[in-house]
């Protein structure tokens, strides 16, 4: 036990300052360790691997999980030889994910398959496709209240069930590319743990629940939000004939914003609504082209077109393009709701995190890629906050106003 312990805390004091050791336990034939660490997930992955496979290591194997903040857990396999002159070769196999992947693996074997069809262990787009609605429904309420926060939590269940529909569909329309694509391999109708009937009737059960929640709404949003179905079932084909499925992509993440404006309002006010879902369009257009990246190369040999595959090279510049556009769209958005300074701050941010966000992307490493693609949950976070406070503003504002109007009369 105690050479176990001095042996594993050499292999990860190695790299102390990324991946410092709290404690050991031994279990039967599983050897795991818990540690705490600052840096992010990114970072540990470049700092680690080399300073690991080239430094001395102990033998046999070892499991360990990190902990660290906002709850990213790194899980380890590290597997260790050594030839008769006493060098070592060490191997090391890492597999990031967060408190969602945890929860799911720790869930019945029978539903996990299930699950991650959903993708409940990854749930950046539920996310991504929440924001959208929240915007709308947050610009929505009126002057020094709060948005509605049933409307809100309506809002927040439909986004996650649909969004685990689309993952279906989406997966039941490339199970013949995610075989061949090394991120999708292992996804459950590649792998055999869920055939494509199951899916189907699992499909129909979520169509069903979704359409519960829909039926929450006015008849107005009721058919609105019934016709971006279509926009939801034609987005995994657009890869195989267009170089642009980000742009429909972004026409179905983006509906949120006319539906939960017609759920609080009764029908859509097109001079508000128009210039935020064509910002959330190119919002999408940004983040998306970014994931796509991860599998640039094998989408090439495979025939599958997008954005980035289009931009190539020219990446940074064409978003840089997309996120101009983006921020114009916010700001004649708030001009038409009569915001006020907190929301306008808000969008500075937002800006701020684009400009740092691309200026920093290395389109040509995966790792960078998935972490800026996350990051836009952030993005969606402050542009909510913003209109939440700068709705808040508008009655000081507008007593501020109304005393000087009435002090100009005096």
């Amino acid at each position: 036990m105690l050479a176990l312990y001095t042996s594993s805390r050499s292999l990860l004091m190695q790299n102390a300052s990324h991946v410092p050791v709290k404690w050991l336990a031994v279990v039967s034939n599983i050897r795991s360790c818990v540690c705490s660490r600052t840096l992010t997930a990114h970072r540990l992955e470049e700092s680690d691997n080399d300073r690991i496979l080239n430094s001395k290591k102990f033998h046999g194997q070892k499991r360990s999980s990190v902990l660290k903040p906002h709850f990213w857990f790194v899980s380890h396999s590290i597997h260790s030889s050594s030839s008769k002159d006493g060098s070592h070769k060490v191997e090391v196999n890492r597999k990031v994910g967060t408190l969602a992947a945890m929860f799911v693996n720790n869930s019945a074997s029978a539903l996990q398959p299930y699950m991650k069809l959903m993708r409940i262990d990854k749930p950046i787009g539920s996310w991504l496709l929440f924001w959208p609605c929240g915007w709308s429904i947050a610009l929505s309420a009126a002057p020094s209240s709060l948005p509605d926060l049933k409307m809100l939590a309506l809002f927040g269940l439909g986004a996650f069930i649909m969004r685990g529909a689309g993952c279906t569909i989406n997966d039941m329309w490339d199970k013949d590319i995610d075989e061949k694509v090394s991120r999708t391999r292992e996804r459950p109708l590649v792998s055999g743990a869920i055939s494509q009937f199951e899916a189907l009737v699992f499909l129909s059960g979520q169509l069903g629940l979704g359409l519960l929640v829909l039926l929450q709404l006015n008849w107005y949003s009721i058919l609105l939000g019934a016709s971006s179905l279509g926009l939801v079932i034609i987005y995994p084909l657009m890869k195989r004939v267009t170089h642009w499925p980000q742009l429909v992509l972004g026409m179905a993440f983006n509906w949120g914003v006319l539906l939960g404006w017609s759920a609080v309002n009764g029908s859509c006010n097109w001079s508000v609504c128009l210039p935020l879902y064509s910002a959330g369009i190119c919002w999408t257009i940004v983040y998306d082209t970014i994931y796509a990246h991860q599998d640039k190369a094998e989408d090439v040999l495979l025939g599958i077109k997008s954005t980035a595959i289009k931009f190539g090279e020219k990446t940074k510049l064409w978003l840089s393009g997309f996120g101009a556009t983006m921020i114009s769209g916010l700001v004649a958005t708030g001009v038409q709701c009569d915001q006020t300074w907190p929301y306008y701050t808000s969008v500075g941010l937002v800006a701020a995190h684009l400009a740092t966000q691309l200026y920093t992307l290395n389109i040509n490493n995966p790792v960078d890629c998935s972490s800026k693609f996350v990051s836009n949950q952030r993005v969606g976070l402050l542009l909510f906050g913003g209109i939440v406070v700068g709705t808040l503003f508008k009655s000081m504002e507008n007593d501020s106003e109304e005393r000087r109007v009435m002090e100009c009369k005096r």
